[in-house]
């Protein structure tokens, strides 16, 4: 094998901290961050790869020829995207499968510029996440009647969560707004009698803000022997219910609503 300069090891290195940090941000857990971390590495011709995690950083080392780089980097949390995980996947088994050429780095690296970060339209998003609140909201008895207000409801927060997220609000501040004005909207079942079961338009109003995906992956993550990432994203988890929680209680005193789920 072709000998391995300093800065091409380090062009190696800050590939491989790319693709973990890509791979943090769009929703991967813990054991896919580290594993196809460390192959992206091997296969560019690092004899080891070491990688850390936390749950806002990524520390990751290289080793060629007895030589040692370490580099970190924060991460920021974005919206899942299992779409661009499955793409960083093919570009790992792509460098592994292919042999005796001298420019794979500069391929990888041009692939991993080529990722199609392409998301859905913010309106298509919001009318499918509120027509999912209006199924709940249908399956679990509730009236036509409630079923169109629970799909406006959820339909507006969502587009209110996006919002926020866009402008860089504290992801907890945005979740007691999304629930607040979702329980807002959904309780205006109780003023004007609509349907036949308003508490079902309330609670299905803000079901887009249970973190099913990121419990999943603290538990995973826990499971996997990854016990500071896993109970740091539990942490989370549990701060965002909390702020839902929060979001809906402030609807409920504000309408001076008592008697909601009795």
């Amino acid at each position: 094998m072709t000998s391995i300069s300093y800065v091409q090891q380090q062009h190696i290195t800050r590939l491989c901290v790319r693709c973990g940090l890509l791979l943090m941000q769009y929703g991967a857990e813990s054991a896919v961050v580290v594993d196809l971390s460390k192959r992206l590495g091997l296969a560019l011709g690092m004899n080891s790869v070491e990688c850390s995690l936390n749950f806002n950083a990524i520390t990751l080392t290289t080793i060629c020829d007895e030589r040692c780089i370490i580099t970190t980097r924060d991460t920021i949390n974005q919206s899942i995207n299992v779409n661009l995980l499955v793409q960083i996947q093919q570009i790992v088994n792509k460098t592994e499968a292919t042999v005796d050429d001298n420019e794979l780095t500069q391929r990888a690296t041009l692939a991993f510029d080529e990722l199609d970060k392409m998301v859905y339209p913010t309106w298509l998003v919001s009318v499918f996440v509120g027509a999912s609140c209006a199924a709940f909201a249908y399956l679990n008895g509730g009236s036509w009647s409630i079923t169109a207000v629970t799909f406006i409801a959820g339909m507006v927060a969502m587009l209110t969560r996006i919002y926020l997220s866009k402008h860089h609000f504290n992801p907890f501040i945005a979740v007691i707004v999304t629930a607040f004005i979702a329980s807002l909207i959904g309780s205006t079942t109780y003023y004007f009698d609509i349907g036949n079961n308003a508490d079902i338009a309330v609670a299905s109003s803000v079901l887009l803000l249970v973190p099913s995906f990121p419990l999943i992956n603290s538990f995973s993550d826990i499971l996997k022997g990854y016990v500071n990432i896993g109970i740091g994203r539990a942490v989370f988890t549990y701060m965002l219910t909390l702020s839902a929680c929060v979001g809906i209680v402030m609807a409920l005193g504000l309408l001076r609503i008592q008697h909601w789920g009795f």
